[in-house]
């Protein structure tokens, strides 16, 4: 039988979790597989509540809790971490905990990893759910991304991924950093399904602007090097402009706005920290199960 397992990374939001863990149940109930779940624990303050679960799908919950908190970028860089050296599985779904990554999708999703075979799948985002002002500096970022990069980063952490491509990206040091940015940079085939981004089940987003920020340099920098070449184009193109068009200042501007905006990815990139994403299984205090369906 194929087996999944569903990797969601947890902070002080366990009734979120709980609420999705249901969801997930009763939405992969009529798939022919066995599905477990890996809780990534990032160190909550507020302690898990008690109580038992009534799963018909789901066969088990284990529940890794991190020493320090590390922030869910790398909660999943070491899910995948842990997953890759120490579990049995074919494929592996990626979520948030909060109900933005809808688990009405995951039939679709499922469905199209199964055909592809060895080809992993990402949900792409056709809407957003959140208001104008975040819409906006999404769209900001791709086009800001697209421009320096070249690539159209379209997804999130929200995928299913083959065996074959955890293992390639528990290798790789970009994912300390940056799950979409590695995933884009190393898996060689990617099959997007188009989605609309679920709402968050309680409260708003814990993620502060400067997180968002960050995020989407940590994207960028993925991929420093075309980010470089692309500057020194830009930089080449506005001082020709510069020459040609009286020594118009804006183009000074825009060439130092280049440079500062690369100095910046370069300094980002630094997150990429090899020895820590190595080392960060050390991070993990125990890991217990939480939930198994008695046969």
């Amino acid at each position: 039988m194929i087996k999944f397992k569903i990797l969601i990374p947890c902070y002080n939001d366990w009734k979120s979790l709980f609420k999705l863990l249901n969801n997930i149940d009763n939405n992969i109930s009529e798939i022919d597989a066995e599905f477990t779940v890996l809780v990534v624990n990032d160190c909550s303050t507020e302690k898990m509540p008690d109580t038992s679960f009534n799963f018909n799908k789901i066969k088990s919950i284990d529940l890794i809790n991190i020493r320090k908190n590390q922030g869910h970028t790398r909660c999943n860089a070491t899910g995948i971490k842990y997953l890759s050296e120490k579990k049995d599985f074919d494929y592996l779904l990626l979520m948030d905990g909060d109900g933005e990554d809808n688990p009405d999708d995951l039939p679709l999703i499922i469905k199209n990893a199964l055909e592809k075979k060895n080809v992993s799948v990402v949900a792409t985002r056709k809407k957003r759910s959140e208001g104008p002002v975040f819409t906006f500096l999404y769209k900001l970022h791709k086009m800001i991304t697209l421009i320096f990069t070249g690539k159209n980063m379209n997804f999130g952490h929200y995928s299913c991924l083959t065996r074959n491509d955890v293992l390639l990206l528990s290798t790789k040091k970009t994912l300390w950093s940056n799950f979409a940015g590695a995933a884009k940079k190393y898996i060689p085939n990617l099959y997007g399904i188009s989605t609309v981004r679920g709402f968050r089940y309680f409260g708003p987003s814990k993620m502060p602007l400067t997180g968002l920020v960050i995020h989407s340099l940590s994207i960028i920098a993925s991929f420093k090097f075309q980010v470089l070449i692309r500057s020194i184009l830009m930089i080449a193109l506005f001082s020709f402009f510069h020459f040609q068009m009286n020594k118009d200042i804006i183009f000074i501007i825009f060439n130092f706005l280049v440079v500062i905006f690369c100095l910046i990815i370069f300094a980002v990139s630094k997150r990429e920290n090899a020895e820590d994403f190595k080392d960060c299984l050390s991070r993990i205090k125990n890991v217990v199960n939480i939930h198994t369906i008695r046969l």
